[in-house]
């Protein structure tokens, strides 16, 4: 089996029996096609030396990031130890192999007063307000992902028991609870904007995705990138000075959580999280928490005087 074939194979598992959203795919796919490409193709697997391997890193440094240089090696590994398992390959090229170090990244978020700011931002001048209202609610009520917003059909969400199901990374599904503003913007879309967009693509000829949530102009299913665009517009529009995206909803969902006293697990079971680790990094209080909390935990530093020492 060559290269091109193995590839296939590994992606056709990720997607089929692991679960990954084409998206992931596709982005596994991208990057072995870049390591095969790098060295001309292989007559054949058993040919990919420690050495080829170490060549493309050199390669990727000269252009891309840590991070960037250690997702593709990411890739390569799981690629190598697929086809070890398979007994396509009996070696592993990627032995003694190190990622680079990437420097801890701390997520941009917005502060309480900004997120508010942002979910009042669309008015009448909007076409679609509500709908806008309602996405920009449930982002930051729930902290999913765009792409778990976007695949959110309306059988998803209970609106009686408030709880809405979420289908994340790996196909896995988590319930998560929905606040009471979110509820009360999704209400208003439904009894409106959404029958309108239905009927707009009807009159345009399109498809209609009467199963989905959120829909376009056309009556279809909306897109990440529409949402990541209409995002940055409402930001601009109440003179956020930071970049804020789709994402940025989801860490100050979490950092907002965390400040207000939740505990980490149940933040990760809520940002469907499959490590404690990967949650760990929303944990960036800032220094006005920190020093709050500390004055008023440590007996030093209490201002109603009990639990304090004298020198």
């Amino acid at each position: 089996m060559n290269m091109t074939e193995s590839i296939d194979l590994f992606c056709r598992r990720l997607e089929h029996e692991k679960g990954y959203s084409v998206h992931t795919v596709s982005g596994y796919r991208h990057d072995l096609q870049e390591f095969a490409s790098f060295h001309d193709g292989f007559d054949s697997l058993q040919q990919i030396a420690a050495g080829d391997v170490r060549a493309y890193i050199r390669s990727l440094h000269a252009k891309n990031g840590a991070a960037t240089v250690a997702r593709k090696l990411s890739a390569l590994r799981s690629f190598f130890k697929f086809l070890q398992r398979e007994q396509l390959v009996q070696h592993d090229p990627l032995s003694g192999i190190t990622a680079p170090k990437i420097g801890k990244r701390i997520p941009g978020f917005l502060t309480v007063d900004q997120a508010f700011l942002l979910l009042e931002a669309p008015g009448d001048e909007d076409r679609f307000k509500h709908r806008d209202r309602a996405i920009l609610e449930l982002l930051y009520s729930t902290g999913i992902r765009v792409a778990e917003l976007v695949a959110t059909d309306l059988d998803d969400l209970d609106l009686s028991t408030e709880m809405l199901r979420v289908r994340g990374k790996g196909n896995k599904e988590r319930l998560v609870p929905v606040g009471g503003p979110a509820i009360d913007a999704i209400t208003r879309y439904q009894k409106g904007e959404r029958s309108e967009l239905i009927i707009a693509g009807i009159d345009k000829g399109k498809k209609i995705d009467d199963q989905a949530l959120f829909l376009n102009n056309r009556g279809g299913r909306l897109t990440t990138r529409s949402i990541e665009r209409f995002v940055t517009k409402y930001a601009q529009r109440v003179n956020i000075q930071i970049p804020v995206t789709p994402h940025a909803l989801r860490h100050s969902f979490a950092t907002h959580l965390l400040e207000m006293g939740a505990d980490l697990r149940s933040v990760q079971e809520l940002l469907g999280h499959a490590s404690l680790s990967t949650t760990q990094k929303y944990t960036h209080l800032t220094l006005e928490v920190i020093t709050e909390i500390y004055d008023k935990a440590h007996p030093l530093t209490r201002t109603d005087g009990s639990n304090t020492r004298e020198i």
